[in-house]
């Protein structure tokens, strides 16, 4: 396995199609269901294409690889994981001092809320989002977007 999250990214893979959900997987689509395991790289472009101003979520982006791929879902665990590769790898570019860095803060979760498990936690993604002039609010233990339905980007 790859040393870094660049290593990861960088890795040259396939994307896969799963025909038929595995046993443990049945429940993530309807009977007969399709699936794509995707590649950290696709990923990573998919969440560059996410404009200032704009977000996405988690749910929006295995949305758009089942439709590129032609599958009925994308793996949920794997585009989980991929992002924060993407994520990570996006934080090393910067730390060796890159400028167009992946913007992986703009991937919310599928409620609008931020992702602790992101580099920097949710203080990182909080101050990157309203700096890009997003409003942040807290409810309970969680921190949200107002209104991200409304800046959701189109992704293809």
């Amino acid at each position: 396995m790859a040393g870094t999250a660049l290593d990861q990214l960088n890795k040259a893979r396939a994307s896969k199609i799963v025909t038929q959900l595995p046993e443990g997987a049945r429940h993530w689509g309807p009977p007969g269901a399709s699936m794509v395991v995707s590649t950290p790289a696709e990923v990573d472009g998919l969440i560059r294409q996410v404009p200032n101003g704009k977000v996405t979520t988690l749910d929006d982006v295995r949305s758009c690889l089942a439709r590129r791929h032609g599958t009925t879902i994308a793996c949920p665990v794997s585009t989980a994981i991929f992002i924060g590769i993407a994520a990570r790898a996006s934080e090393e570019m910067r730390a060796m001092g890159e400028a167009a860095v992946t913007p992986f803060w703009r991937v919310l979760r599928p409620d609008g809320s931020l992702n602790p498990k992101y580099p920097g936690g949710i203080r990182l993604q909080h101050a990157c989002l309203e700096a890009e002039g997003h409003w942040i609010m807290q409810r309970g233990k969680n921190s949200f977007v107002v209104d991200f339905e409304a800046v959701l980007a189109d992704l293809v």
